[in-house]
């Protein structure tokens, strides 16, 4: 396969160097508007997914792509991300890096390929509606939408109640427990791994593993509840209670704990992703939707 000019594919076989990593992550803060705090480690994030994932980074002067393949589904390639340089954009560089993703997937033995989130370890759940020059050129390349997902923003100022006072002496009086747990590869960190494989799959496992922080609750040395943040680059997120805990109030003291940390760490709003119940995260900290994606997809001839 000859792929297009200019553009030097690199993978876990030959991983982007330090400067390309440094320059993707120039090109992403520059292109994608909508998401300057975490776009330069976005590039890095994705080139460390979870074992057995095939990825490459497609890296232009003044471009970047990145594309993936899961063992879980071998005939659907992904193309994770795609960031083109405003100094850059105009020349047909954006289609340039599609069509050598593309290429490359069709090697792996893709049979289709989606401008959609590749979980667990991915960008965004689709094309951001307000990106509209990235989705007039999937469109323009015969993709086609197929799904629709949002997520809702949560802002982190001082008018914000987080406090969770109240709801752990509740708790506290069920005769539960709410803790962080440790950094990746601690002992309890572990335990929560363990907990959210259990009751959900290996993708949420995956996340409560490499996140930034987590919070679980637990009675009698069995964990309730969980949840994280970070895994996703300034995301809150995955989280979820075991079916004989719910209506606790466990989600709303664990999501409350965890904005808390985002806000120590400086962020000023947290995106919660791919949202499912918009009334909990409504109710609980004043959230709203506010970012919509389309995701899409073609069969590659």
């Amino acid at each position: 396969m000859a792929f297009a000019v200019g553009v030097r594919l690199a993978g876990p076989a030959e991983p982007p160097s330090a400067h390309e990593l440094d320059a993707a992550g120039e090109v992403a803060r520059a292109a994608l508007t909508y998401d300057v705090d975490e776009a330069a480690d976005l590039v890095p994030r994705l080139t460390r997914p979870p074992e057995g994932r095939r990825w490459t980074a497609l890296l232009a002067d003044g471009g970047v792509a990145m594309a993936s393949m899961s063992a879980g589904d071998p005939a659907v390639g992904h193309i994770d991300l795609l960031a083109v340089h405003p100094d850059a954009q105009g020349r047909g560089l954006g289609r340039e890096l599609v069509r050598a993703a593309e290429g490359w997937l069709r090697e792996q033995g893709a049979a289709r390929a989606r401008f959609a989130g590749n979980p667990p370890c991915y960008a965004w759940p689709g094309i951001d509606v307000r990106y509209t020059a990235a989705a007039c050129l999937a469109e323009s390349l015969g993709y086609e939408r197929y799904h629709s997902a949002w997520n809702m923003t949560a802002d982190l100022g001082a008018g914000t109640d987080l406090s969770v006072t109240e709801g752990l002496r509740r708790l506290a009086e069920a005769g539960v427990g709410v803790r962080a747990a440790g950094p990746p590869g601690s002992e309890d960190r572990a335990r929560v791994v363990a907990f959210v494989r259990e009751h959900w799959n290996d993708n949420w496992a995956w996340e409560a593993a490499t996140a930034t922080g987590v919070h679980y609750a637990e009675r009698d040395g069995d964990i309730l509840a969980f949840a994280a943040w970070g895994a996703r680059p300034g995301w809150f997120g995955p989280t979820g209670t075991a079916p004989g805990a719910r209506k606790l109030g466990l989600g709303r003291v664990l999501l409350r704990r965890c904005l808390a940390d985002q806000r120590a760490a400086g962020q000023r709003t947290a995106q919660i992703g791919w949202v499912g119940p918009l009334r909990f995260y409504s109710r609980a900290v004043g959230a709203r939707a506010e970012r919509v994606f389309w995701l899409y997809g073609r069969e590659l001839a």
